[in-house]
């Protein structure tokens, strides 16, 4: 049996660029990529928490500590200059690779460096 599940993500990365007519994709900060475990060409989702609106595209690689986040093409339409932003990325894996599993979280300042990293994500209470 294979399952789903997040391989990464970049949390409350605020977008920097929204450039309709460049050629499709997210530029995402190199070192933002590195950390996350992302990969050039790599499709992503994107949840933009400031409009609630949801797209897939793929990451392309951003100049390294530039803190880019630039949504191009048609999915600029979904997200303006200043937005916060989620993406995420998932794999497939089997039920081995599941025994040692551990999702890459990289939480993000508003000027888009590193908050921190993690591999949990905290349990939620009512």
């Amino acid at each position: 049996m294979q399952t789903h599940m997040l391989k990464c993500k970049i949390h409350r990365a605020v977008v920097t660029h929204a450039e309709l007519h460049y050629e499709g994709s997210c530029a995402i900060d190199g070192k933002l990529m590195d950390l996350a475990g992302l990969l050039e060409y790599e499709q992503i989702q994107v949840w933009n928490v400031t409009n609630g609106k949801r797209f897939t595209t793929y990451a392309i690689r951003g100049e390294d500590n530039s803190g880019i986040i630039s949504v191009n093409g048609g999915a600029a339409h979904h997200a303006d200059v200043g937005d916060i932003i989620i993406i995420a990325a998932f794999g497939v894996y089997t039920e081995v690779e599941l025994k040692s599993y551990k999702p890459r979280l990289v939480y993000a300042n508003p000027d888009n460096t590193v908050n921190h990293t993690t591999n949990v994500i905290p349990v939620q209470v009512a």
